[in-house]
């Protein structure tokens, strides 16, 4: 449910880091929301890497160009140095790189062996996959290479190829998981920001967003069917306001795969990590009736609340937990597989046992548990005398969804998956479209702060309005104070060249004209809501399909094009992404073995047990074998043999298919799980 994967396609299509915030504030009525400024610092001279010898450590973002010309920026931190043709960074940690390494007059397969052999720590390896990219920023022929890795190495390793003019330039992406999880923001710059030499890059800056009349709107539509079509995803619900009047609330497709009930505006899905800026909006509430500050010690308005670190636990305060800028690493595994029905106390279960893996405010981390604490503390300040849970629940109501009129916006399982409801999906193993089992969200509902609302197009249109309006209703009253608003979309920490995350919320400049948004991402569900504050335009798409991914993104791209004149990108992306998809599900149905051998089977123990997570169990069966853990109920199980000649056990569930490497320890089986920067062991049990 991460912000910035969230974004991960807006980066690559829709949100093209590139310049600062400087268009005129619209005219249109109701008033756009506040204008987001922010100060850029002045643009540092452009670096020149050292060739050969000692590297140079960077003390801030530095541009810097390959030896072809090309433009990019260098990380904080990072180590930058030349060797030969190739430009090298290394992450601070040491040992996970990017490189960027120029040709010139050769063919796109033998650019690539020549980037390899030009950088120092690279060595054969074998091609899992090559899928095309569109072109985007200046280069073409875009083709990323994905390579076998071993569980045990504990890394991943692509290239991408590039060309601009005769020349090819290969960028190299040998990086280690956690430092790929813990410095997420810092490669999305890398990759994001290399531009070709003399490109310039679009701008909408100065732009007077056109009116969305039937023929525009005709274009958007168009859009979304061929989209759902390419990408095969069931149901999208899409929205639109414009000046303050809906002009778009509609459904395209179904509720479900293979049959006829058809989504329409007033459809609930699971929106995810979109439940935040709701989350948030119910604290700004708090700080409006003057019953916390976004500088409130949060120890102080929920003593319960402790991390594994004392002076972060000391530090933290009411906006740290939703500006994903603590320094607490993602951490999902440990409620995804939390006790079925946990209680929201769960979260503050999983806090106490998080440390941070980056100083204070130094670097964008997304985490969950702590995002769900914002809503914890805040519906404890508002109803002590209730269970964390059931006040976070009533606070979200009598703040929040009762004022904005969003009837069929519930937190309650129960009730949302009755009637007109998008039932979820994603591909099989065998790049099939099925149902996702819904055991697989349901345990958001222990950290429901952080993504556990289901609601619809026609409900949070009335909050897009809300946010463009700058804080009124729809019949003119005033709702919230426009400075505590604001707040929310205020940097807490950058995420990339123009953008930054604030308190629940993304605001991107690199257009010229802000975008404020946020994704959201469960099992079967991908949602996101955007606006563009100075044009009076938002909009709100759903999808209940996993690949929804590439469509939720692509989505405001196209609006924008159609609103500005922009250069058509959007269908173009996802035409890239759909057949990418299907070349990664095939290649990784290629690698596994299913059913599992009877030697793979031989070799497993009955139950394993981690302390955190608890027990997996593996049962013979006349197909061959079945994994079952929590929130997974009895998968087939498959088996990849991995380079080093590891063995890894897959459970296949349509929406989580959980990979777990066979081991041994004290002479005993074990079983273990990687997630980002985090490890677990799963014991033999007798």
């Amino acid at each position: 449910m991460s912000s910035l994967a969230a974004v991960s396609l807006v980066g690559i299509v829709a949100v093209q880091f590139l310049g600062a915030y400087g268009a005129a504030p619209s005219t249109a009525s109701p008033p756009a929301s506040a204008p987001i400024a922010v100060a850029a610092p002045p643009a540092p001279a452009v670096a020149a890497a050292p060739a050969g010898g000692a590297p140079r450590v960077l003390d801030a973002d530095t541009p810097a160009t390959t030896r072809a010309g090309h433009r990019f920026i260098a990380p904080a931190g990072w180590s930058l140095r030349v060797a030969g043709t190739a430009t090298i960074l290394e992450s601070p940690e040491g040992g996970s790189w990017v490189a960027f390494v120029d040709t010139e007059g050769v063919a796109e397969d033998a650019a690539l062996a020549a980037a390899w052999a030009a950088f120092p720590p690279g060595g054969p390896r074998a091609l899992r996959s090559s899928t095309a990219e569109p072109n985007r920023d200046g280069w073409r022929d875009q083709r990323t290479h994905t390579y076998q890795t071993s569980p045990d190495e504990r890394r991943t390793v692509t290239a991408r190829t590039m060309r601009h003019g005769e020349r090819w330039t290969v960028r190299i992406a040998d990086l280690a998981n956690t430092v790929a999880s813990k410095r997420e923001a810092q490669i999305k710059l890398l990759f994001e920001e290399l531009l070709p030499s003399g490109y310039v890059r679009e701008t909408f800056a100065g732009r007077t967003a056109h009116k969305l009349d039937a023929s525009r709107l005709a274009v958007l539509t168009g859009f979304i069917t061929r989209a759902q079509r390419t990408l095969e995803v069931p149901g999208v619900s899409i929205g639109i306001v414009q000046d303050g009047k809906v002009v778009l609330a509609a459904g395209f497709g179904v509720r479900e795969h293979g049959k006829p009930e058809p989504v329409d505006a007033d459809t609930r899905y699971l929106v995810a990590s979109n439940t935040k800026s709701l989350t948030t909006l119910m604290l700004g509430k708090l700080v409006d009736e003057g019953k916390l500050t976004w500088e409130t010690p949060v120890a102080t308005a929920l003593p319960a609340f402790v991390l594994g670190d004392a002076e972060t636990t000391r530090s933290v305060q009411i906006k740290h937990l939703v500006c994903a800028c603590t320094g607490l690493p993602r951490l999902d595994v440990e409620w995804l597989m939390g006790p079925e029905r946990a209680p929201a106390t769960l979260t503050l279960e999983i806090l106490a046992r998080m440390r941070p893996t980056s100083k204070f405010g130094e670097m964008y981390q997304y985490s969950n548990p702590i995002a769900a604490a914002a809503g914890l503390v805040g519906g404890h300040v508002a109803f002590p005398a209730l269970e964390l849970g059931a006040a976070y629940d009533r606070a979200m109501q009598t703040r929040v969804f009762g004022p904005l009129g969003m009837a069929r916006t519930t937190l309650d399982f129960a009730i949302a998956t009755r009637g007109n409801y998008a039932r979820p999906h994603a591909f099989d193993h065998e790049g099939k479209l099925a149902r996702v089992d819904m055991a697989h969200n349901l345990p958001i509902r222990a950290v429901r702060p952080a993504g556990g609302a289901w609601s619809t197009v026609n409900d949070l249109l009335a909050y897009v309005q809300m946010e463009l309006a700058r804080g009124t209703l729809r019949d003119g009253r005033r709702y919230i104070s426009e400075g505590v608003l604001a707040a929310r979309q205020a940097e807490q920490v950058r995420t990339g060249k123009a953008s930054w995350y604030g308190m629940g919320l993304d605001v991107d400049t690199s257009w010229g004209t802000p975008m404020v948004f946020h994704g959201g991402r469960m099992r079967g569900y991908r949602t996101n809501m955007v606006w563009f504050p100075e044009h009076g335009v938002g909009a709100v798409v759903l999808t209940n399909a996993d690949s929804g991914n590439v469509l939720m993104d692509a989505f405001p791209r196209r609006l924008a094009e159609v609103l500005f004149d922009g250069n058509p990108e959007a269908d173009d992306a996802v035409a890239a992404a759909a057949a990418a998809t299907r070349v990664s599900l095939a290649a990784s149905r290629q690698l596994l073995e299913i059913p599992a051998s009877a030697q793979v089977l031989a070799g497993l123990a009955a139950r394993y047990r981690n302390d955190v997570l608890g027990e997996i169990r593996v049962r013979r069966t006349a197909a061959g074998g079945e994994l079952e853990l929590r929130s997974v109920r009895r998968a087939p199980l498959a088996a990849r043999a991995n380079p080093d000649g590891t063995t890894t056990i897959v459970g296949l569930s349509p929406g989580w298919s959980p990979e777990l490497l066979v081991g041994t320890r004290d002479g005993r089986s074990t079983l273990t799980l990687r997630a980002g920067q985090h490890e677990y062991v799963f014991r033999e049990l007798d």
